[in-house]
């Protein structure tokens, strides 16, 4: 069955005259009469039944009207839906970001987005990096927002959109407040409140222990909050990126020797086709200005930086 023999059916059906039905489907009577008298011989019938002044619809006919009607009104929907998504009108685009990405450093992009695109429906899930993965090998994500210290795998395509450097976060009266710059072997044997969901912790620790640097875990919690409000209390210090610094009460310090740095990605399925929707949010995500840290790239390993502040 094919979707022209479907119009003209209804064509006719409407009408009760060749003719008109021809004329109103944009074709000759001929080629109308062989897709009628084709779609009888699949269907196993006569539609209509033919008289000089008198076509009207068969028993099989009336039979196979309403669904006949259904496809033709099924496949209008299917074209409009088509339609509306290259126009980006009533779709949905799915973004995951990486529960470590605080929701000020995205808040700006997502706003932007709405404003430029208010009709894509926009769905923003905070997960995991390993949860981000799986949900986008599914088709649960379109994009996603993360960083690995070893990126993602060759099934993902990632674009880098920013770096961000991680700090010390300490309380302003901690004796590594005191210095300008923090090196790792001076954060040994402090006590240390860790981030559960910290993406870098378990790669900072293997190079930290090959330096013979240990750090006493007091206090570990998967809520940035909870983790802030103990280091501000005194509990130990901080391993942060940054910008996810975001209590006043605490100030930060660059760690150096060996520093980290993780780089911020929008990542996709590699080879899956992609909605204009994607395309757009990748467009406004590759223009956005993102928010920048204070510390700028070390040269020469940062030993000109290590002094003690007076």
């Amino acid at each position: 069955m094919e979707m022209q023999q479907v119009r003209y059916f209804l064509a006719l059906a409407r009408t009760l005259n060749f003719t008109r039905a021809a004329e109103q489907s944009n074709v000759s009577q001929p080629a109308l009469t062989r897709a009628i008298q084709q779609l009888e011989a699949e269907l196993g019938g006569p539609l209509f039944h033919r008289e000089r002044q008198n076509t009207h619809l068969s028993e099989l006919g009336r039979m196979m009207l309403p669904y006949l009607e259904q496809i033709h009104a099924q496949t209008e929907a299917a074209k409009a839906q088509a339609r509306s998504l290259k126009k980006l009108d009533n779709v949905t685009l799915r973004i995951g970001v990486m529960c470590t990405i605080g929701p000020a450093m995205i808040s700006d992009l997502i706003v932007q987005f709405r404003l430029a695109h208010p009709n894509v429906e926009l769905e923003v899930t905070d997960e995991g990096s390993d949860q981000l993965m799986e949900m986008l090998s599914k088709g649960d994500l379109n994009l996603a927002l993360f960083g690995l210290p070893e990126g993602p795998d060759v099934r993902f395509h990632a674009l880098p959109l920013f770096q961000e450097r991680f700090v010390i976060a300490v309380p302003s009266e901690h004796p590594l407040a005191q210095k300008n710059v923090v090196t790792c072997r001076d954060t040994h044997d402090h006590t240390y409140v860790n981030r559960a969901n910290c993406e870098y912790y378990d790669f900072a620790r293997r190079q930290l222990r090959e330096q013979g640097v240990r750090w006493k875990q007091v206090f570990s919690s998967e809520r940035d909050d909870w983790v802030q409000g103990m280091i501000k209390a005194g509990l130990g210090f901080g391993f942060f990126p940054e910008l996810s610094v975001t209590d006043p009460g605490l100030v930060t310090r660059r760690l150096v020797d060996p520093e980290f740095v993780r780089t911020i990605m929008l990542v996709s399925v590699r080879g899956r086709p992609h909605s204009p929707a994607v395309g757009a949010f990748v467009q406004q995500a590759r223009a956005f200005k993102w928010p920048q840290g204070q510390f700028e790239p070390m040269r020469g390993g940062g030993e000109e930086l290590l002094e003690t502040v007076e």
